[in-house]
């Protein structure tokens, strides 16, 4: 049960008045909760994303336009539209009341006259606030955000905070809301610590809320000011606390500690056509030692493009396997899953494994052959996407989930893969070198290896940047790759044009391509069907197609050695971690590889930025760590998009610093009460209710 105390906050925003059904709809929309009514506190965790500065008043002679500004005006005279034209503006000329040379054009649409006379009356003085522009050379206020008269500028705030909206809220409307709002805020019992609270100069929790959304100062806005600081290291340790009670409960599970001689994994090894770099081989003795361990392993594995992650997955599942047990292996997408499975089949049949890919293709007699053959435990290890955690499917005896690329899953679904056995262990995979703030926020409740290196004979990288205006000269560069042999992957971001983005669609660049080259040419997309991608891929990878035109389905997994060309088109549209991932699907063979970025003039600050790294470094895991700095964490984990929590508050490009001491904090009031039955325990518990960690809290009660 959520603490009494905490009601307040969680009552729908409709119990404030001035918000009923329409505008509730709106606020949902604006506080991310489309699917469910918003709430008080999610009111009061939409912090200000900017400011409006009234200590400074500039005459209207002083007015740059473009600007937010907070200026005096006497109104001289309303310019209602003509009766047969409703929709034309309703224009206010006003003037400075000390150089009526200067004037200021106040314009208003869809407004009723008797509200706006009785607002800005004839030959009175008002104080307006707005963004100013210029039009046909006259400086304009469109619906200013604030009108008042001297008494009324006396009460405004000289810091007025401006905050994220959608369309249909006015400004006044949230900042009405938000001091409702706050008026609801409930005296909570503490739960930091006052010693280290003093140390930081750090308010407490409601202070800390009324003092960004009433700023007595711009610094108090600042995502570093003390009160912005402790509401996000609230956050943090919410989320650590949440994560440190998931590792509990799992570890507090017993497991079932499976050993082997390593028979299995010396002969996948023998048939390596490399060496395992160092930190495979650290990989994989740490996974050795965690399977032998009677507590259920929890470990994360990430490392660069092409540093091997599915052979060290495989040496796990071998060790297991030696043992008489099974492992299941499951993808996010089928052309993963395949593409792990086309990697895994040969050096599984050299360590005589029995492998199996189980994805939504295989219908027919071929899946209950697969589900029967797994259920008798006459498939040793299976390779799948999420059809693996269905009903229908029953493993012999399953030891360990191998989960790639889990920040795609929810982890409700890797729990369910792990249920599929008892005291299942479980490994997860990602492609993506994760920056250590995001491995502790949401990793935490893990174990980790890093493979920083990659196998001998990868090739460096050249990468270079070019303007689209240069497209032929980038075919005619394609043309003598081909002529020398090569093959070619050529990137495009949307599969269809799109009237909103202007974006070469990778159907219309096949065909141009087409045109030019022949019949030698691929289209792969997210919108084909499975098999068709499998034949696109398949002549690619026997090089009866010598160019591959695809979307990001490509990113991950795709391995084509003699692939040595890699042409991203709107380069400029991608996320940084995202092109890493593109340009390490070359770089494979023994050739000397080449990638092509091209960009739409002129490039943003950002997109300058991405692009000048990418032609700096390969090392992803710099990389990931830039990519945060420019993108925060919420996109860069794809957590808008999965559903996975990302952070209201905390900005861990400037937070991430108080992340460790959030870790160790949690770890140290969990070892102090287990149970958070002590008066800060009951304090952390309101806590966990607070940011939504309250899965927590059920973990606690399922003992």
């Amino acid at each position: 049960m959520r603490p009494i105390v905490l009601n307040p906050l969680f009552a729908a925003l409709t119990s404030l008045s001035g918000i009923g059904p329409k505008l509730e709809k709106l606020y949902a929309r604006l506080l991310g909760r489309d699917d469910e009514a918003a709430r008080v506190i999610d009111l009061l965790f939409h912090l200000p994303s900017g400011y409006v500065d009234r200590r400074n008043r500039p005459k209207l002679s002083e007015v740059t336009p473009d600007t937010v500004v907070t200026v005096e005006v006497m109104v001289e005279r309303h310019r209602p539209p003509p009766p047969n034209r409703p929709r034309a503006p309703y224009n206010i000329d006003t003037c400075d009341p000390h150089d009526d040379t200067h004037t200021l054009t106040l314009t208003y649409f869809n407004a009723r006259k008797d509200y706006l006379q009785k607002l800005l009356p004839e030959g009175e003085t008002r104080y307006v606030s707005g963004t100013t522009k210029l039009y046909d050379g006259h400086l304009q206020m469109v619906h200013p955000d604030r009108v008042v008269d001297e008494e009324g500028f006396a009460k405004l705030p000289l810091i007025d905070p401006v905050y994220p909206l959608t369309e249909g809220l006015h400004p006044n409307q949230v900042h009405k809301a938000i001091e409702i709002a706050l008026e609801r805020l409930p005296d909570l019992t503490e739960w930091q610590d006052a010693a280290w609270l003093k140390r930081n100069g750090f308010p407490g929790f409601a202070a800390a809320l009324r003092s960004i959304h009433r700023p007595a100062d711009v610094a108090d806005l600042d995502p570093e000011s003390s009160a912005w600081s402790r509401l996000a290291y609230d956050e943090l340790l919410a989320g650590q606390l949440a994560l440190a009670l998931l590792r509990g409960r799992m570890r507090a599970r017993p497991g079932r500690g499976t050993a082997a001689e390593g028979l299995l994994r010396a002969r996948i090894i023998k048939a390596l056509p490399y060496s395992l770099t160092p930190s495979q081989q650290r990989a994989v003795a740490d996974i050795i030692a965690d399977l032998a361990q009677p507590n259920r392993m929890l470990r994360l594995l990430h490392g660069d493009v092409g540093s091997g992650k599915t052979v060290v997955a495989l040496l796990a599942a071998a060790t297991v396997i030696e043992a008489g047990r099974q492992a299941a292996l499951m993808a996010p997408t089928e052309i993963l899953a395949r593409q792990h499975f086309a990697t895994i089949k040969p050096l599984a049949d050299a360590g005589g494994i029995r492998v199996a890919i189980l994805t939504g293709r295989e219908r027919g007699r071929e899946r209950p052959e697969v589900l029967a053959a797994l259920a008798a435990g006459e498939i040793d290890l299976v390779v799948g996407t999420h059809a693996l955690f269905q009903d229908d499917v029953a493993f012999h005896d399953l030891a360990l989930a191998i989960v790639d690329e889990q920040h795609r899953f929810g982890v409700h679904q890797r729990l369910a893969l792990t249920r599929k056995g008892e005291a299942v262990d479980l490994l997860v995979l990602t492609a993506t070198p994760i920056p250590r703030t995001l491995v502790l926020t949401y990793f935490g409740d893990m174990d980790i290896s890093e493979l920083r290196e990659k196998p001998a004979g990868r090739q460096k990288i050249d990468t270079r940047t070019l303007p689209l205006e240069r497209l032929p000269e980038v075919i005619d560069a394609v043309k003598r790759a081909l002529d020398a042999g090569r093959r070619i992957y050529w990137v495009c971001p949307l599969v269809e044009e799109s009237e909103l983005v202007d974006l070469a669609a990778a159907e219309d660049r096949y065909k141009d391509l087409t045109k030019r080259f022949g019949g030698i040419l691929e289209l792969v997309h997210g919108r084909m069907r499975g098999p068709e991608k499998d034949r696109a891929m398949r002549r690619f990878a026997d090089g009866e197609a010598r160019i591959l035109v695809a979307t990001t389905v490509i990113e991950v997994g795709v391995d084509v050695p003699e692939a040595s060309v890699m042409v991203i088109e709107h380069a400029e549209r991608f996320g940084l971690a995202q092109l890493h991932q593109l340009r390490g699907r070359i770089g494979r063979g023994a050739e000397s590889s080449t990638c092509l970025l091209l960009y739409k003039a002129p490039l943003g600050d950002a997109a300058k930025s991405r692009l000048a790294i990418l032609r700096e470094t390969e090392d992803g895991f710099r990389i990931a760590e830039e990519d945060l700095r420019l993108r925060g964490e919420g996109d860069l984990l794809g957590t808008r998009q999965s559903g996975m929590p990302g952070f209201r508050l905390a900005r861990l490009e400037i937070h991430g610093k108080l992340l460790s001491t959030a870790r160790e904090d949690a770890a140290l009031a969990l070892n102090r009460d287990p149970n958070l039955n002590s008066p800060r325990g009951s304090a952390l518990r309101q806590l966990l209710y607070l940011f939504g960690r309250d899965e927590a809290i059920k973990l606690l009660r399922a003992g």
